[in-house]
């Protein structure tokens, strides 16, 4: 997943500028200043439509002045000299302000999913490289360094032959949540995709890492997908969802994710082996082997992170680690629920709302996601009581 570094030498600290630095990019402002203090970077402008408050910009007036901040991405861009633009805006938005930074000359963190479509991926993809620009997607569990040591244990034959990856993303989240913005829950705004739906963005890095740990991350990697879109919100996008991919090397990916879950847990991916399993809590970089003959094994790694690991590619220290090709079996995977049916608003008893917490919870929802990790099958095929619709796409 290397990257051929620019020919453009660098030295820190790199500006940078942001563009969306509210919400999720309150993640990345505070590692913007994480690295900073390291004098790796340089946050040298902010895009947003309001500006940041003095208490907001906290930390940030030294060294030097506080950082510009501009409505207009552009101008930012060339009145900061920016090496980097960090883009954490609504998804529909991303492909171009990306081509803006490309076009002229910055780098990108780009946050996921990259795009609301197969085309508009392609549109952003095409225009970077064909600017010469570096662009690293935003899926943070790339940089665990589980990663490459699960597809070490699985080249050993750790775990015998792999028959199959899983996904479960067993999440709550309040009716609140999908009034965070105009775009939030919504398949299509103004006539624009969004495709703001459980699989493809807060549990996207659930499906990125079982394409990732099944070998199946670029677009020809995958063969069929085969959806099951479900809301229990008064909403127009999915809440509960799974999803299967079929893999051009015949290997299945399964992944299952709610929004509306009982008992919320950490999300997790499960690589099958005949003789063990692998399970990864991606956001906790924690791994369990479990395999014939020998005891478990628990094993916690660390993390490189996006941004920092951006710096040292464009210093030529490092390989990039999530390269656009390398999301493009994700982005096949947003096409298919893109195309697919609107999700099926589930029956009134199929779910309870907990007034403490002012959030929908699917009745069982989460044994269901579990066992569609540990069986690699669709809702339906568990005997899900709920009415499906099922949607098969091939590339």
């Amino acid at each position: 997943m290397g990257s051929t570094t620019s020919t453009t030498s660098y030295e820190a600290p790199l500006p940078v500028v942001l563009a969306g630095a509210r919400g999720h990019g309150r993640w990345h402002l505070e590692n913007i200043r994480r690295l900073q203090d390291k004098g790796l970077v340089r946050l040298a402008g902010i895009c947003e439509l309001t500006p940041l408050t003095a208490e907001e910009l906290d930390g940030f007036s030294a060294p030097g002045e506080p950082p510009e901040q501009s409505a207009d991405f552009g101008a930012l861009l060339d009145s900061t000299g920016a090496a980097i633009a960090v883009i954490c805006t609504p998804i529909p938005t991303h492909t171009d302000l990306a081509l803006t930074a490309a076009a002229k000359g910055v780098h990108l963190l780009l946050e996921k999913p990259p795009a609301p479509s197969y085309a508009e991926f392609r549109r952003m993809a095409d225009g970077v490289a064909a600017a010469g620009v570096v662009c690293q997607i935003g899926f943070q569990s790339m940089g665990s360094h589980a990663v490459p040591a699960i597809r070490e244990l699985v080249a050993q034959g750790t775990i015998g032959r792999v028959d199959g990856v899983g996904g479960a993303g067993a999440w709550a989240r309040a009716e609140e949540y999908y009034r965070r913005a105009p775009w939030a829950g919504r398949r299509r705004l103004n006539g624009v995709d969004v495709v703001d739906g459980a699989l493809t963005n807060p549990l996207a890095h659930a499906v990125a890492t079982a394409l990732a740990l099944a070998g199946a991350t670029g677009a020809e990697d995958v063969t069929g997908i085969e959806t099951e879109l479900l809301r229990a919100n008064d909403i127009e996008s999915d809440d509960t969802s799974c999803v299967r991919v079929t893999t051009s090397s015949g290997g299945r990916v399964t992944v299952a994710a709610t929004l509306c879950a009982e008992h919320p847990d950490e999300p997790y991916v499960l690589v099958h082996g005949t003789s063990g399993r692998i399970t990864f809590w991606y956001k906790q970089d924690r791994v369990l082997v479990q395999r014939s003959g020998h005891g478990p094994e628990e094993i916690s790694y660390g993390r490189t992170d996006l941004l920092e690991n951006l710096v040292e590619h464009l210093e030529g220290r490092a390989d990039l680690l999530v390269t656009p090709a390398s999301t493009g079996a994700f982005m096949k995977v947003v096409e298919a629920i893109r195309q697919a049916p609107d999700p099926v608003a589930l029956p009134d008893d199929a779910w309870y709302r907990v007034p403490d917490e002012n959030r929908r919870v699917v009745r069982g929802v989460d044994g269901l996601v579990a066992a569609a990790a540990d069986t690699l099958a669709l809702y339906s095929e568990l005997g899900a009581s709920w009415p499906l619709r099922n949607e098969v796409s091939t590339r």
